[in-house]
């Protein structure tokens, strides 16, 4: 094998290729890139055995060939490489090394045999639709904060996408939830996606698929089944397994009957969030929210560090109310909006509150309170 090829082609490449490898691998080929140069094109492929991800680069090829090396060694010499440096690459079989030459630096890298490199088995999809860039960049970006961390509850550990019936007829839903916060996406659904299973994407998934949005005009094809999820670029092709569980009933933690309503500017109320909060107790992060006739009056008490308190101008219209949550839930739910205001409706101070971005209900939220 032997081909020449752009810096800017190859970097961006095998860095997709290898933010999918694991940094700890007890088995070594899982640690390898596998390079595969054909025609005018040269493929990169890399795998954790959830996750493949296959990335196409325009290439000189002189010999058509493949071998499999390090994707992180290759990545950090490629990354080091100057600007418009023509990279020429080349492997021995018999020596098990891959020459990387450009101008005057020259790597000889350890290969592994290409035959022992595992490639995902293929699936049928049961739906295939496209989708732009930007409509799914918006439902992975807006719910993904909310995926659950905790390995118990593994069905919780990633962005459940589906079809569901919104206000207006069928939806493309995500929804993510980690007991104590819940984000619900719609985008309208695409042509092709109403026979879609629900499917539960994994987090380090919905990560690695962030890098493919970054156009919001690109056209995304997705493809779903039973146990994978694929999207795929013109250049670059993810796939994934699923998680293997049942996404909980989510529809009955969303709040129906809150009925007091505040109306404040999202970017401030973020900002005075995170100022009295800088005085909370690590452990416990609450703010109470105490709210009265179009004003509220955040506050901090902690006994070890201090007091805080900051008052805003709101619209409020209803019963006073005091209510207590942890910062940090309400400063990643505040940051979601990108209107102006962010529309809080409450109950109680023990029930769920739902916040939404103005009058839009195509992105909904649901905090829960503790106890202040």
């Amino acid at each position: 094998m032997k081909f020449s090829i752009e810096r800017a082609a190859l970097l961006k490449a095998v860095s997709q290729a290898q933010s999918v490898v694991e940094r700890r691998n007890t088995i070594p080929i899982l640690a390898n890139v596998l390079i595969e140069a054909e025609g005018d094109t040269v493929q990169f492929r890399a795998t954790d055995l959830d996750i493949e991800v296959v990335d196409k680069a325009p290439a000189m090829v002189e010999r058509a060939g493949a071998t499999t090396v390090s994707a992180v060694m290759l990545h950090e010499i490629v990354r080091k490489l100057p600007d418009g440096a023509l990279v020429s690459i080349s492997d021995d079989a018999a020596a098990g090394r891959l020459n990387v030459q450009a101008g005057k630096s020259s790597f000889n890298l350890a290969t592994l045999p290409k035959e022992d490199f595992p490639v995902m088995a293929s699936s049928e999809y049961v739906a295939n639709f496209a989708a732009k860039a930007g409509v799914l960049r918006r439902l992975f970006d807006k719910s993904k904060f909310a995926i659950s961390t905790e390995e118990t509850r593994y069905y919780l550990n990633g962005v459940y996408m589906h079809v569901a019936t919104g206000e207006d007829g069928q939806v493309l839903r995500c929804v993510a939830t980690d007991g104590h916060r819940l984000a619900r996406i719609d985008a309208a659904l695409p042509d092709g996606a109403n026979g879609m299973p629900g499917v539960i994407v994994p987090r380090k998934t919905v990560n690695e698929l962030r890098k493919l949005l970054d156009d919001d005009e690109q056209e995304i094809a997705v493809s779903v089944s039973e146990t994978k999820v694929r999207f795929a670029t013109p250049v670059i092709t993810l796939t994934s397994k699923v998680i293997d569980g049942t996404f909980p009933d989510y529809t009955r933690v969303i709040p129906t009957g809150n009925t007091r309503q505040l109306e404040v500017d999202a970017t401030e109320f973020a900002k005075a969030v995170d100022r009295v909060a800088t005085v909370s107790s690590e452990r416990s992060r609450a703010v109470k929210l105490a709210l009265d006739a179009d004003k509220l009056v955040l506050s901090v008490n902690a006994p070890d560090a201090g007091a805080a308190e900051e008052e805003l101008v709101v619209a409020y219209a209803d019963e006073p109310l005091e209510i207590g949550f942890n910062a940090k839930y309400l400063l990643e739910i505040a940051s979601q909006v990108d209107r102006e205001n962010a529309v809080f409706l409450f109950n109680s101070s023990g029930d769920p509150t739902l916040m939404r971005e103005g009058g839009d209900t195509s992105a909904v939220y649901v905090v829960m309170p503790m106890r202040v």
